[in-house]
């Protein structure tokens, strides 16, 4: 009877959980000897060209590569993200993946509560105790982080070097530490090259939608191209959209992030931060498939290509010779150790 009213919970559970997400890719259960993997996605879901999408290819080229089933949840509109993390758990996948970093309390959670199954966060927020130590995720959780910073320095210089002008701005997403990572790479690197430069930085807002607000986005960029600034770095989900708009229609320059989006504004679009989510997913999967999967902390920097920046056909018209040497010199000095980029204000 016990047995019975368990089963009954997780069937229970399985259509609460749907009612709240849209899955997508296999529709069954785990079976086989093939490795299952979840993934829910953050806000924006697919096609956000940026975060998401990033994920998805890393996925994708596990299925070609590994041979691994993905699952991918896209949560609703205002729908609770733990439920599509839940459901997957409770279907027994053995790799379950939140991207984003609005998971870590969920992911955290369920890590406990499933200690068979694998789960990985990506840009999962460490939490520091009360000495400042940082507190290391559970065993079977992996915190996927990458050195954004050093990404951020690499197109801070980029910006002051191309910008022609003594002001460079910045617009995050959130207000939040993760973010902050963004502006002080991206302020230490305008600073490398341009001692007096000011950095104009404002943020879209304090909740998570802030992600999510291209007009918010271009209301900021607006008024910091009034102020003298020539190029804008945003770090801001879809509310970049809105600042490359205001590139267009100010005639400058707007430098994307996560993934390369100068399609998002060609010829306005200096460069991107790019960051190789898909690289970290497909990381993740193989250590499951090769069974050397081990929770703990996983740093993807310039040095494992797991961040870098935009240059090809597109936008190196914009990137003067010298201008290329002088950031893939400082790249050089990053990886060495001799340049230590900040990772926060």
């Amino acid at each position: 009877m016990r047995r019975l009213f368990g089963l009954l919970g997780v069937l229970l559970l399985a259509h609460v959980t749907l009612s709240f997400v849209h899955p997508t890719g296999a529709a069954t259960a785990p079976t086989g000897d093939a490795v299952d993997v979840g993934i829910v996605f953050d806000l924006g879901g697919r096609g956000d060209k940026s975060f998401n999408d990033g994920a998805y290819l890393g996925a994708e080229r596990a299925m070609a590569e590994l041979g691994a089933r993905v699952r991918f949840v896209e949560p609703g509109e205002g729908s609770d993200r733990e439920a599509g993390l839940r459901l997957l758990a409770a279907e027994g996948m053995d790799l379950v993946i939140g991207v984003g970093f609005i998971f870590t309390d969920d992911l955290s959670q369920l890590a406990k509560e499933y200690p068979n199954i694998a789960f990985a966060g990506v840009d999962y927020a460490l939490a520091v105790d009360a000495a400042g130590n940082v507190v290391p995720p559970p065993q079977n959780l992996a915190a996927l982080k990458f050195r954004e910073e050093q990404g951020s320095f690499l197109v801070g210089a980029l910006a002051a070097l191309v910008g022609n002008s003594k002001k460079v701005g910045f617009v995050g997403g959130m207000d939040t530490p993760l973010i902050h990572k963004f502006e002080a790479g991206y302020t230490a690197g305008v600073k490398a090259v341009c001692a007096d430069c000011e950095v104009i930085a404002q943020y879209a807002g304090v909740t998570p939608e802030a992600f999510r607000n291209p007009g918010r986005g271009k209301e900021l960029a607006l008024s910091q191209y009034q102020q003298g600034v020539n190029v804008i770095y945003h770090a801001s989900g879809s509310t970049g959209l809105g600042v490359f708009e205001a590139a267009r229609t100010m005639k400058k320059l707007g430098i994307g992030v996560d993934a390369d989006q100068y399609n998002e504004a060609p010829g306005y679009v200096l460069t991107s931060m790019v960051k190789r989510v898909d690289n970290a997913v497909y990381d993740a999967i193989a250590r499951v498939v090769n069974k050397q999967f081990a929770g703990g902390i996983y740093d993807f920097g310039l040095d494992k290509d797991g961040v870098g920046y935009a240059y090809d056909e597109h936008n190196k018209a914009l990137i003067p010779d010298a201008v290329r040497a002088r950031v893939e010199a400082l790249k050089a000095e990053i990886i060495a150790g001799r340049i230590k980029v900040p990772s926060s204000r």
